[in-house]
């Protein structure tokens, strides 16, 4: 059975705290959280609430270098300049991920350099997950990089393919180094998911999820998740399936979506 997680920031309302989502969460019947800027939140508070509700922090999102999707001029992993400052920020965010007990750290690469050859930028990513794998190691955290689609939500992004994030994590050679699978953009970019999840799930070490078009709630559009969830149970997918999504395509809350996307397993 597929163990979901939400996005704290996602089901909080407008102006409250990591732990209030956490609550709100735990009053959805849901055993994990992620949420995206760990820089802003008060670690012992995500970590007490977690504790108090007894939800699990499936993931956070890297800071800085960590984090870039579409602005050129901050640094990237991808940019052979950027090393050293993309190898710390992702240092520094395993440390707070290993705080509030995350089981993994999302890494966004950044946009495509235009100045380097596709080879080069690809080169780069990989020393700086070779460089910070000891210490995902070392902190029992696992470093997900997630591609992106570049036809309708980030234009200009590095990496699309899942195909490539496997030929990437494959490379480094860590079990703490792995794929975020988005079913929602990698349907976009490349379509069929089940086949490339279920042949790569050695290298998935978080899933996410929303359909399409729209990014609505699971069930909402072209996407059978019903029959995503069973096949990663068969291939033995134990890791947690995120639900990104922001919005319904019938207008009710996002709190609905969740309880309509947990009955579809």
């Amino acid at each position: 059975m597929v163990e979901f997680a939400a996005n704290a920031g996602i089901v909080a309302d407008d102006g409250e705290t990591v732990p209030h989502g956490i609550e709100r969460a735990a009053d959805l019947g849901v055993d994990a959280v992620e949420f995206f800027d760990w820089e802003s939140a008060d670690l012992d508070a995500v970590r007490a609430a977690a504790d108090e509700h007894r939800v699990d922090i499936a993931g956070i999102l890297a800071a800085g270098a960590g984090s870039n999707i579409d602005d050129r001029d901050a640094p990237a992993a991808v940019n052979p300049y950027d090393r050293e400052t993309a190898v710390d920020d992702i240092e520094r965010s395993l440390d707070a991920a290993a705080e509030v007990g995350a089981d993994c750290l999302i890494v966004t690469v950044g946009p495509d350099q235009g100045g380097f050859a596709r080879d080069t930028q690809r080169r780069a990513l990989e020393r700086v997950l070779g460089d910070v794998a000891p210490a995902a190691e070392d902190a029992g955290v696992t470093v997900v990089i997630e591609p992106l689609n570049t036809v309708v939500d980030h234009p200009g992004y590095f990496l699309e393919s899942s195909r490539e994030a496997f030929d990437v994590t494959r490379s480094v050679g860590s079990e703490r180094v792995q794929v975020l699978f988005d079913a929602y953009h990698q349907q976009i970019t490349e379509g069929d998911v089940i086949r490339n999840l279920t042949e790569n799930v050695d290298q998935v070490g978080h899933v996410h999820v929303a359909d399409n078009p729209g990014r609505l709630e699971p069930g909402s559009g072209e996407m059978a998740y019903a029959n995503v969830f069973d096949a990663l149970d068969d291939a033995g997918y134990d890791g947690y399936v995120g639900m990104e999504f922001f919005a319904t395509s019938e207008g009710t809350s996002v709190a609905e979506g969740i309880r309509g996307t947990l009955e579809l397993d």
